[in-house]
């Protein structure tokens, strides 16, 4: 519900505390950066003091660093505190999803149970575009972070009482070198993927990238030579489980850089209130959530493979469908292609999801849940900040080619839509049509652009799933723990 309304939050801000395009996309970005460096972590920390204690530890900073990101003054105070949150919501993620994997040890059960904690996610982006439109209506932007306080406080009374406790009873030594080199590996890595995409490659983000690949590759290494390493390795050897994570992976960042750039589409390109661009996207948060719950049982009746490439192909289709958008809409397709690429993607990331915990033993559950919560995040992360970064390239060159428009009032426009809009008002009102106009059109190029993208690596993934469907490899069996020293590659 945050990061959707934080979406719908974006102009407002941008308005507010003005940031910078690289500042915008840090504060969209820093919260899936941090929270994906530290799955890995948490994951293990929580197969160690319980899943439970965990997940109260969690909600409760959470709601404090809501709190911070509220009223934060500057755009570099809410950079920090959305920080602060993606360290909070490390501790949350991987603790409900391996709760799950312990109370429903019956497949077809967790199957269920699954798909409804993934529909939770929708439901609350169904309240959240709604809730967040009110706020963002009638209250500052800051307001949209208070939300999740009373559902996180609501979690610290009940959860004690409700939620049975669950850890690794032989967890073996927590290895801070191997924690570290998770941290390492993954914020770098994205960091190059983000300077990259907006500015070309430089030396920074090849430093980054050369740091990020080293940690990563020595995260592998040290894995494999544990008596009890945070993430079993010879997991990827599995034809099933490899699938579902890059299946999971590429819907997640799909899903999210989809949503960075039609939420600004609706509002800054058609001038549609918060309120009214959230109820626009109602039916994807409608299609997404009937699509997940429908999921089990049509693997039941199909395959998991069989559903991810239908779910991947509807997300192909839909985004190849907002490359023909412009400055009107059309409104009513825009509308049709959200719902079908939600749809699809979230009934794909569903069976994904348990398809990855299902070759998880049940004590490390942890372990499990940070690996494919990992891939979401990152995908998250990877979406907003690629998919957002090539619009940025695309709108910038276009925004110089405007003519009759003051240089400063072009320099401006360069950061963002909302910048041009801002600066448009300080012109006389025909100069300050043409930049907008201008600014609109060369918005919709990048979104073209972004969205050619997301339906390559979605078409590519898409086909590679399918072959699955011919070799038919089973995404879930026998758990695998690196404790029994099974042969890697089975499965």
């Amino acid at each position: 519900m945050d990061g959707t309304m934080l979406g719908f939050a974006v102009p407002h801000l941008s308005e507010s505390l003005e940031p910078t395009s690289s500042q915008l996309l840090w504060i969209v970005d820093i919260y899936s950066f941090i929270l994906a460096g530290l799955l890995v972590t948490m994951g293990s920390v929580g197969d160690r003091i319980g899943r439970r204690r965990l997940l109260m530890i969690g909600a409760a900073a959470f709601s404090a660093t809501s709190v911070m990101a509220a009223f934060a003054p500057s755009a570099s105070a809410l950079i920090a505190a959305r920080a602060l949150l993606g360290f909070s919501g490390a501790t949350l993620m991987p603790s409900t999803l391996s709760l799950i994997r312990n109370i429903f040890p019956n497949p077809q059960e967790r199957q269920v149970a699954i798909s409804i904690w993934a529909a939770s996610f929708a439901i609350g982006g169904a309240v959240g575009p709604i809730i967040g439109g009110l706020l963002l209506d009638h209250f500052w932007w800051g307001s949209v972070f208070l939300v999740g306080v009373p559902v996180t406080v609501t979690l610290q009374i009940l959860g004690p009482r409700l939620v049975p406790e669950s850890r690794d009873p032989s967890p073996g030594r927590f290895d801070i070198p191997s924690s570290a080199l998770s941290i390492v590996a993954m914020i770098p890595t994205i960091f190059a993927i983000k300077m990259a995409a907006e500015r070309g490659i430089d030396r920074v983000g090849l430093l980054a990238l050369v740091i990020g690949a080293s940690a990563g590759a020595a995260f592998v290494v040290r894995q494999r030579r544990l008596a009890d390493p945070m993430i079993d390795t010879r997991l990827f050897a599995i034809p099933g489980f490899r699938r579902a994570i890059v299946a999971n992976l590429v819907a997640s960042f799909g899903f999210a850089g989809g949503l960075f750039f039609i939420t600004q589409y609706f509002q800054l390109v058609l001038g549609m209130s918060a309120l009214r661009s959230g109820v626009q996207l109602m039916p994807a948060v409608v299609a997404a959530i009937v699509m997940m719950l429908a999921a089990p049982a049509l693997v039941r009746r199909t395959g998991p493979f069989q559903v991810m490439t239908v779910g991947l192909a509807l997300g192909t289709i839909g985004f190849a469908t907002f490359m023909i958008v412009d400055l009107t809409g059309p409104i009513a397709l825009t509308t049709l292609a959200i719902a079908g690429a939600y749809g699809g993607l979230s009934m794909a990331m569903t069976v994904a999801i348990d398809g990855i915990m299902s070759v998880i033993p049940p004590e490390r559950a942890g372990a499990g849940a940070s690996v494919s919560e990992t891939s979401n995040e990152l995908g998250i992360a990877l979406g907003t900040a690629l998919l957002g970064s090539v619009l940025t390239a695309v709108y910038r060159p276009r925004i110089d080619q405007i003519q009759g428009v003051p240089q400063n009032s072009i320099e401006a426009a360069r950061e963002t839509l909302g910048a041009a809009v801002i600066a448009a008002e300080k012109l006389p009102s025909e100069v300050g049509g043409v930049l907008v106009n201008g600014a609109k059109l060369a918005f919709v190029s990048g979104l073209h652009t972004a969205a050619l993208i997301a339906t390559l690596a979605l078409a590519a993934v898409t086909v590679w799933t399918a072959a699955a469907v011919r070799k038919n490899p089973s995404v879930s069996g026998e758990p695998v723990d690196a404790r029994q020293r099974p042969g890697a590659g089975e499965g």
